[in-house]
């Protein structure tokens, strides 16, 4: 079938929608494998300018929230958030996590704010496992070590994730699997005995489990 030689171009002067601006930074956002997008690669790959979105939405970041994508250069990231991303990738991955991973899912935070904050990539890391091993940054939270009475909430801490990942080699301890060799395998962090029936959130309580023998698990349960 022949195409068409007619088609519609955006008349000169009209102001781009809303929509328009969101929907060219999700297909930058999508042509770059990221899930965000900066000033300067916008103006490379977009259709529009990249102050037309900050203007708009008020920033530049505002504009990539309102897209549904994750801010570029988010500035004042705390610590534990930084953190909590680590730990998000070495579970991903079953390893320590490149540097490059930043900038792809599962990571919601770039490169950037990590060398702001410490100087390097190694830097970040070693800060990192100083403080999930618990040798700094701050004392230790109270479900970080055993207690006598249900004290401790459901969801285990960041360092109480960090010591049963490692204690267990990122590995499920049902089936042996682990996403540093199938990297569709995705781990959590289980309870043995359930909370619902009075487990707590104590290292000898908890153990890694693939998110196939968890909810095997939990179908048995039911």
């Amino acid at each position: 079938m022949a195409r068409s030689p007619y088609h519609i171009e955006r008349v000169s002067g009209i102001p781009v929608t809303d929509e328009e601006l969101l929907t060219d930074l999700r297909s930058v956002a999508a042509s770059l494998g990221k899930k965000t997008v900066g000033q300067k690669e916008y103006r490379r790959f977009g259709k529009y300018d990249d102050s037309t979105a900050s203007n708009r939405f008020g920033s530049w970041n505002k504009a990539l929230l309102a897209a549904g994508l994750t801010v570029s250069n988010e500035v004042n990231i705390s610590d534990h958030r930084l953190f909590d991303n680590l730990l998000v990738l070495w579970e991903h991955y079953g390893r320590q996590p490149r540097r490059a991973e930043l900038a792809r899912a599962p990571s919601t935070i770039s490169q950037g704010p990590y060398s702001r904050r410490f100087g390097s990539w190694p830097a970040a890391l070693a800060a990192f496992v100083e403080y999930a091993n618990g040798s700094g940054g701050g004392a230790p939270l109270a479900q970080d070590a055993p207690v006598n009475r249900r004290e401790s909430g459901r969801e285990p801490s960041l360092r109480l994730r960090w010591r049963v990942l490692q204690r267990d080699r990122f590995t499920c301890r049902a089936c042996g699997a682990s996403p540093a060799f199938s990297p569709q395998v995705e781990l959590h962090v289980d309870h043995i005995v359930p909370w619902s029936k009075g487990g707590m959130t104590v290292l000898e309580n908890l153990r890694t489990l693939c998110l196939v023998c968890n909810l095997g698990k939990s179908n048995l349960a039911s």
